[in-house]
């Protein structure tokens, strides 16, 4: 079937050709076209053409809509989803809503709020102990940030899966509920799958209380062997012990995995850096060369943070020289050698980097700035500051260049531009005491305190 739309190269400069000759092939065949939409035109993200085809179909079932729908979620095109509901006749059933709620969550925006709500308004009772459906409606809830709402659902469901518990657990994390996390979490008692393995040491690491580290510790000791080896479930393993500065465990874990990816080598190395060892990480770097392990984007950035860290210009050149040109050229990993290279010295190649960026973010600006602040050079520090577009200036660019003032006792241009800024935080404040008491500015200094205190709690951190 497929075979008839890939081969002829006039059928893909000619869409209408290509409709009239399988409408007049396959007339009445809904499950051929169907066929065809779901094979090769999704298949080759041919969005168009598959729903031209598809609003050929007379008779549409809701298996038909499932599919397609799924298919446009697929493609990124969600918000097509919602066109073709509204020309939908039939009621949808269990399994098409479920999509739709798919839809929802996707989108996440006013439309797909108001058609998620209102489907779970109209949705029949009996369809609410449908696990999948009501998993669906609860992850959607969570993305709109209802948590009521997905507890209600939740609390209805007769009989819980796993699945629901993932969904509930994983949405209260998504809305930095972590406490109320780990309590549903400690609910459950039926057995864990590694999925909810890996969403419990997520909520763990970023809660990294006594709580959560004794919740933490006690799932890995129960976690089953086989999870070990799914890079996923050990990738937030690793983490996990990492946030808790146990890096002995991290360690053992690591070695304990059989078949270990890029990510798992990546984890162990930013939980180095985390811990303040990060010259293990060129151990570790050395030993995924002996594995034939090719570093992907992220462990490259970890590497590069290595480096900063190390302060060595060697090992910044050593690692750098083994970055391959296609991931030297992203911004994500720009950006780290600016700061990197700023942070070791060398300011030319730094410089030389930033002049390589093509669309430079606030990121890009911020550690070259930051990079002529550390090396003594306030006045280029602060001319690219004024060259950097208003609309990517934050709180991080306006401490980094009062900080390059600073040193460099600049204090014309570091009142100039602390005038300028309209949102005067706690941070770019106390910048501008740091900076007045360097240059032995201290009535000033003192002054500014007294009017951020007129309106403001004092802070500790002002007066050291």
């Amino acid at each position: 079937v497929s075979s008839s739309y890939s081969c002829d190269t006039r059928d893909r400069r000619d869409p209408p050709f290509l409709l009239d000759r399988i409408l007049s092939n396959f007339l009445f065949n809904t499950f051929k076209i169907q066929a065809i939409i779901n094979k090769t035109l999704m298949e080759s993200k041919d969005i168009d053409n598959a729903i031209h085809l598809f609003s050929s179909i007379t008779n549409k079932s809701n298996y038909m809509y499932t599919v397609m729908f799924k298919g446009l979620i697929t493609n990124n095109v969600a918000e097509k989803v919602f066109d073709l509901f509204d020309e939908m006749k039939i009621e949808p059933n269990q399994f098409t809503l479920s999509i739709l709620f798919n839809a929802c969550a996707v989108l996440n925006n006013n439309r797909a709020t108001k058609t998620g709500k209102k489907l779970l308004a109209e949705m029949p009772e009996n369809y609410r102990n449908n696990n999948i459906t009501s998993t669906s409606a609860i992850d959607m809830l969570m993305k709109f940030g209802d948590v009521e709402s997905a507890e209600r659902i939740f609390r209805v469901i007769k009989t819980k899966n796993i699945i629901t518990y993932g969904a509930m657990v994983k949405g209260y994390v998504g809305n930095e509920m972590f406490e109320k996390s780990l309590d549903l979490f400690e609910q459950i008692d039926i057995e864990l799958d590694d999925v909810t393995y890996t969403i419990a040491f997520n909520c763990c690491a970023k809660l990294c209380n006594d709580r959560a580290m004794k919740i933490g510790k006690k799932l890995l000791a129960e976690m089953p062997e086989n999870y070990r080896n799914d890079n996923i479930t050990s990738t937030s393993a690793i983490d996990i012990l990492m946030k808790f500065g146990d890096v002995e465990s991290a360690e053992r874990f690591f070695r304990s995995i059989k078949a270990k990816g890029a990510d798992i080598y990546g984890a162990l190395m930013n939980g180095y850096n985390l811990n303040g060892e990060s010259w293990k990480c060129f151990k570790i770097f050395e030993e995924m060369k002996e594995e034939d392990i090719i570093p992907d984007e992220i462990a490259w950035n970890i590497l590069i943070g290595a480096c900063s860290k190390s302060g060595m210009l060697h090992h910044c050149q050593y690692i750098v020289n083994q970055i391959p040109w296609n991931i030297q050229n992203k911004i994500l990993i720009q950006n780290a050698l600016i700061d990197m290279w700023g942070k070791c010295g060398s300011i030319e190649n730094a410089k030389n980097v930033f002049d390589l960026v093509v669309d430079r973010n606030t990121i890009t600006y911020n550690a070259m700035i930051n990079a002529f602040g550390l090396n003594g050079m306030g006045s280029q520090s602060a001319e690219l500051y004024r060259e950097m577009p208003n609309n990517l200036r934050d709180h991080v660019s306006q401490i980094c260049v009062l900080n390059a003032c600073s040193h460099a006792g600049l204090l014309h241009e570091a009142r100039t531009i602390f005038n300028e800024i309209s949102l005067k935080t706690e941070s770019i404040i106390t910048t501008m005491v740091d900076c007045l008491s360097r240059l032995f500015m201290f009535d000033e200094a003192q002054q500014l305190i007294e009017d951020y205190e007129k309106t403001n709690t004092p802070s500790i951190v002002m007066y050291s």
